[in-house]
């Protein structure tokens, strides 16, 4: 006799306001989501977002920026600034990144995102797994622009702003193509920095580009 087959139901769907349910029941108020686009490429700064939303709002699509369209991304930016109660965006330009190192320099966008915020948050939800230098009570989460609100808004404020700028940056360092891959290390890119060499925009401290940098004479 043949085996019955189970029906596949799909998971429940996830609560993406969890951690500021949890934050709310004790006691916070303006939480805060930070996140930050920008570490791993060759070129241009690296930029964080904070946003505070007010509580219990949901924001139909918002999800964590890198599942998203640039179109979508684009929309979700505008939904975003139109209903947040506070928005706060940073960049640490590559000379200072190179300067201290991209940990650094990410924490320091993270940290001027905050502190632009009105009123003062009372929680930050930080992705990753850095805090930043701030007496503010902060938690880190792993994964946090898919798992909180917060931190997915603050995802795509961030993501948008530093395409954005990219963008700007291909007409005024052509033939990088810094508009199709906003500074990742692609292999146009790294080809373009072979036969071009390294831009002011360039960080000379990563591998990719340093080995293109003019020998100190």
């Amino acid at each position: 006799m043949p085996k019955q087959q189970c029906k596949l139901f799909p998971p429940p769907p996830r609560d993406t306001l969890a951690f500021e349910k949890a934050a709310g029941l004790n006691g916070y108020s303006a939480i805060t989501g930070i996140d930050e686009a920008g570490r791993g490429p060759l070129a241009g700064p690296v930029t964080a977002a904070a946003v505070i939303l007010p509580v219990g709002l949901m924001l139909t699509g918002v999800d964590d920026s890198k599942k998203l369209t640039p179109e979508k991304r684009e929309a979700l930016y505008s939904l975003i600034m139109n209903h947040a109660i506070s928005v706060g965006v940073a960049s640490v330009p590559p000379a200072e990144i190179d300067r201290i190192n991209i940990l650094q320099a990410t924490r320091l966008a993270m940290l001027t995102a905050v502190e632009q915020l009105s009123p003062t948050p009372d929680l930050l939800l930080i992705d990753g797994i850095s805090t930043i230098e701030s007496p503010l009570p902060q938690r880190t989460i792993k994964k946090g622009d898919s798992l909180s609100l917060s931190i997915a808004a603050a995802s795509i404020i961030a993501k948008v702003t530093r395409d954005r700028y990219m963008i700007e940056m291909d007409s005024v360092y052509p033939g990088y193509g810094f508009s199709r891959h906003k500074g990742y290390g692609s292999t146009v890119h790294l080809e373009a920095i072979k036969r071009l060499g390294p831009c002011p925009i360039h960080r000379l401290t990563f591998a990719g580009v340093k080995e293109w940098l003019p020998p100190l004479v």
